[in-house]
């Protein structure tokens, strides 16, 4: 799950005056007085916070936006009758009735095993504990406007659905120990981005529906510090600050995108469709990141720099070779590419009028994914449920090239394998034991309840980097053997109005 970035650059140095309020330490005191001079070397180190350690191998993505999506591992875009839909594809919430909302959360934990090349030194990296935190929370509501278009008479709404959704499409979290072989490359580094997403729905025909929608991405607090951080240690390379002086440059901004999506079944029946197609375009976007470089807690200088979102296409095509009003069983398989290759250069602007040139070169990606859902309509035992079991496998390419790797995003070609269940209570049920499920005629009152749980299980293959040439830190630093590992948990309530 996760991407990597690395860059490479000449050794510039440039003046830069010291803070009136800034009182260095002793090891720094020698180094300002005898140049007051910092090399742009520093500035590129920031750019690490843009590889997220939970996306599954296809660069700073993250798929996994729902317990029901992810438990098929994330083949969900034909399927889409959910309010998770908003995500996987938004013309699926056509399907959807009344007020529904969901929302959920992403709770993640991996590790990877470095050994380098070089010394044979050996490091563990992970996602700042057994779990990532502060999680990636997933929030959707929509509602069709039947009501509406009835109460004023307006018969153009009868076939609109809208919603909102907000979730975390970009991330990062990762760390190394701050005594380890790496820590001047890297010794934390986070990204807590999030999307809100408004779309609007609209049902051609039964058969038919088509949604757009925009992308604004943007940060909050309410996902940890709510800025992009990463932190490293001085090398003491020429033109840096003594060995060991920690290093902090964070950002934020806002910018928006666009997408649009289409959902076909000609395979409808009294029971609902027997295949469907889903089509899914993210336009790509780019954020003008602002933020601060510090050195030792002291403001050095500000920096901003352009981060590419880049465009996505999503295809699934989803067959129920069994539905009939007890029991559904659907088969579907999605393709995903994205073009990594926009992401060419995070070129660094310093407030003091230089500027970094920092290539990326990453590559195009394709990702594939396989999933299943048997679905039992009021089993015997329960007969106020719906019990949903599902599975899936997701094969995803990594964009990033060996030249610019970075241990903020150790990243490498994955197999993901998941598993969930599903539970939804309706009218003569109860959620939990005691919470009337479909009962009471006010508007408030739920008519059904749900909850969904997923597992899911990326295996990375083992990445050798040779070559690599790190900005900050010695050549060979680098280099070695990543061995990485992560495991998602999801879990998401769904409620109907």
């Amino acid at each position: 799950m996760g991407g990597r970035l690395q860059l490479k650059l000449n050794l510039i140095t440039f003046s830069l005056a010291v803070p009136p309020t800034f009182q260095p330490p002793p090891t720094l005191l020698k180094w300002h007085t005898r140049r007051r001079q910092i090399t742009v070397l520093l500035v590129v180190g920031w750019l690490t916070f843009m590889v997220p350690a939970i996306s599954h191998a296809t660069g700073f993505r993250l798929f996994p936006q729902s317990a029901s999506g992810a438990g098929q591992s994330n083949a969900f875009a034909a399927q889409s009758d959910d309010p998770s839909a908003i995500f996987y594809n938004p013309s699926g919430i056509t399907q959807l009735d009344g007020i529904q909302l969901m929302a959920g959360a992403l709770l993640a934990g991996g590790s990877t095993n470095f050994t380098s090349s070089a010394t044979g030194a050996k490091s563990r990296g992970d996602l700042g504990g057994s779990i990532s935190s502060p999680p990636p929370m997933h929030l959707y509501v929509t509602a069709n406007l039947k009501g509406l278009a009835r109460a004023f008479d307006m018969p153009v709404l009868e076939r609109v659905t809208v919603g909102v959704g907000v979730f975390s499409p970009f991330g990062l979290k990762y760390r190394w120990p701050e005594d380890g072989p790496l820590n001047t490359a890297l010794t934390r580094a986070s990204l807590e981005m999030i999307d809100i997403r408004p779309v609007i729905a609209y049902k051609l025909t039964d058969t038919l529906s088509i949604a757009a929608g925009a992308d604004i991405y943007t940060f909050s607090g309410l996902m940890g510090e709510g800025q992009f951080e990463t932190h490293f240690h001085s090398s003491g390379a020429p033109g840096l600050p003594p060995p060991g002086i920690p290093i902090e440059i964070n950002g934020k901004n806002t910018s928006a995108g666009v997408n649009l999506s289409l959902r076909y079944t000609p395979c409808l029946t009294e029971n609902g469709p027997r295949c469907s197609f889903g089509f899914q375009y993210r336009s790509q976007t780019a954020l003008q990141l602002d933020g601060n470089f510090i050195a030792n807690g002291a403001l050095v200088a500000d920096n901003r720099t352009r981060l590419v979102l880049p465009q996505s296409f999503t295809f699934g095509l989803a067959a129920w070779p069994v539905r009939d009003a007890k029991t559904e069983w659907k088969f579907e398989v999605d393709l995903d590419k994205t073009d990594w290759s926009a992401f060419q250069n995070t070129d660094v602007h310093l407030s003091n009028g230089a500027v970094v040139a920092v290539p990326r070169n990453w590559e195009d990606t394709l990702s594939v994914m396989v999933g299943t859902e048997y679905k039992r309509i009021g089993p015997v035992l329960l007969p106020h449920w719906n019990i949903a079991v599902r599975a899936g496998w997701m094969y995803s390419e990594t964009p990033i090239p060996s030249r610019t790797f970075d241990p903020a995003l150790p990243d490498a070609n994955s197999h993901t394998f998941s598993f969930g269940m599903g539970f939804l209570c309706q009218a003569g049920g109860k959620f939990v034991g005691f919470i009337p499920c479909g009962e009471g005629s006010n508007w408030y009152r739920p008519s059904a309840i749900g909850l969904d749980v997923a597992y899911q299980a990326a295996i990375y293959e083992t990445r050798h980097i040779a070559g690599n040439v790190p900005p900050l830190t010695a050549p060979t630093v680098v280099n070695g053997t990543y061995a990485t590992s992560q495991h998602v948990g999801l879990v998401s309530v769904r409620v109907k109005f």
